[in-house]
């Protein structure tokens, strides 16, 4: 009966989406195609390739049925008489983003969520992503929906890994993660089970799980080539790291590896977590030695920096054309949220801040995997597409160079999803996703921004139609 409750739950929240637009949310993705060719000839473009390497001038790109067919200098490469040509001269090409820390959701008010069918797929994709991770879910049955929806064309988005739900123990302060009689490490496996069924081959455990039941999914995801992901409080990073955890989510940010008589298995107060990190010293043994075990049992670290800096004093409001995709309760929402923190002038928000971006390129320094995401929570601070470009600008902000600031929004996320060897870099054989920006982020990494056209399977999309196909709906459906 519970299953058949949240099966409800998902359908009514799709169907009530649809119900209140005045469209379905799975219209016709062909509205927002710009280019749709058996063969297409890049050229002139600028090209950052997502291995790490430095820009090259002057690159054509030709793609033939939905895939790279080639990569060289301007006039290299022999491009066929039928192929369409498209001049990207004084633009920059990239690989598709690879993003591990996304939701279809959105916070509405306090302690409520909702989903977005509708306006988030077409806003990710409209920023450059083309695959996407959804780093768990309040509604993972109309998530599932809304991947099948994309992946049968009725709708557009990125190529969506999903999770299942939140497997956390009792957690008060989040309602809508609890899950009935949870919390034990016989009902983990049962629920790993049951995802695993439906599809599922990423799980992302929570704050209150405790060691024992952590271990539990963690065996029971890897037996059946899973992974698993934490936003973790009650166990440290460290001890995840031992259990076999895969991937770690909101880099140090949310680490109690550091807070003073941490008690095993309890979650100490954000408070105290957040006071431990402006405090922390990343070139000190302490964090040092988090690193290297890190680093040496191949834990993933995903970089979530957009939702951290909505938090922080100091810094900028999100620009115009990202409030216009708001509602209005939502853009009032999240104004009053940053006038609050603006005015609160919190010194350990900002020193925390400063030091969770320095383990990052630690981190990455070390031979760490170095992953990115966004997610699309906490003050409603956070936007599909613009927030996307903005977590690759925070990374070079934190010390990374533009070339590997965008590895760890491409390559890096693929390797971890195992498909490297289908996308995450621009090279021979992989699926044309790539994303077109208007200008030269090497200058300047604002002009990340400027997406143009977003080219997921060969495909390309105008990110502007996409955008403006959902202005105003961010926060409603």
């Amino acid at each position: 009966m519970n299953r058949l409750l949240a099966l409800c739950l998902g359908l009514s929240l799709v169907v009530g989406a649809t119900a209140a637009s005045d469209q379905p949310p799975g219209v016709d993705p062909h509205d927002f195609v710009a280019y749709d060719a058996k063969v297409l000839a890049l050229t002139g473009a600028r090209l950052i390739d997502g291995t790490g390497a430095a820009p090259r001038a002057h690159v054509t790109v030709l793609i033939r049925d939905g895939r790279i067919a080639a990569v060289g200098d301007d006039g290299s490469v022999a491009i066929p008489a039928e192929a369409r040509r498209i001049d990207l001269a004084g633009k920059t090409l990239l690989p598709g983003y690879v993003m591990l820390h996304e939701h279809l959701f959105y916070p509405t008010g306090r302690l409520s969520y909702a989903s977005m069918p509708y306006s988030f797929p077409r806003l990710y994709l409209a920023g450059g992503v083309t695959t996407m991770r959804t780093a768990g879910s309040i509604n993972p049955y109309a998530d599932l929906g809304i991947k099948q929806w994309i992946d049968a064309g009725r709708a557009v988005g990125p190529h969506i890994f999903f999770t299942g739900p939140y497997l956390t123990a009792a957690s008060p302060e989040f309602p809508i993660m609890q899950v009935p009689d949870f919390g034990t490490p016989r009902s983990a496996r049962e629920e790993v089970r049951h995802w695993i069924d439906l599809g599922a081959r990423d799980f992302k455990t929570y704050t209150t799980i405790s060691r024992k039941t952590l271990k539990a999914v963690i065996d029971e995801a890897h037996a059946h080539g899973a992974r698993v992901t934490g936003h973790l409080c009650s166990v440290t990073l460290a001890e995840a790291a031992a259990l076999g955890i895969d991937d770690l989510e909101h880099g140090v940010f949310v680490a109690t590896d550091f807070v003073k008589d941490k008690q095993p298995d309890r979650c100490p107060p954000y408070a105290e977590v957040a006071k431990s990190i402006a405090a922390l010293d990343v070139q000190g043994p302490q964090a040092q030695a988090l690193i290297r075990t890190l680093v040496a049992r191949r834990v993933a670290l995903t970089s979530t920096l957009p939702v951290f800096e909505a938090f922080t004093p100091g810094r900028p409001p999100l620009p115009a054309g990202v409030l216009d995709l708001m509602s209005a309760q939502a853009r009032d929402n999240y104004l009053r949220a940053y006038a609050a923190v603006t005015a609160g002038h919190s010194q350990t928000a900002i020193d925390a801040f400063k030091h969770g971006m320095a383990f990052e390129k630690a981190f990455l320094d070390a031979g760490g995997l170095l992953v990115s995401g966004t997610d699309p929570t906490g003050n409603g601070g956070v936007v599909p597409g613009y927030s996307n470009a903005r977590e690759v600008e925070l990374l070079v902000e934190a010390g990374l160079t533009l070339p590997q600031a965008v590895q760890v929004a491409t390559l890096n996320g693929a390797k971890f999803l195992h498909i490297d060897g289908e996308t995450g870099s621009v090279a021979v054989g992989k699926r044309a996703d790539l994303s077109v920006i208007d200008g030269d982020p090497t200058h300047d990494p604002r002009a990340l921004r400027k997406v143009q056209w977003v080219f997921k399977d060969g495909i390309g999309y105008d990110a502007a139609k996409l955008r403006d196909s959902v202005r105003g709906d961010v926060g409603t459906r």
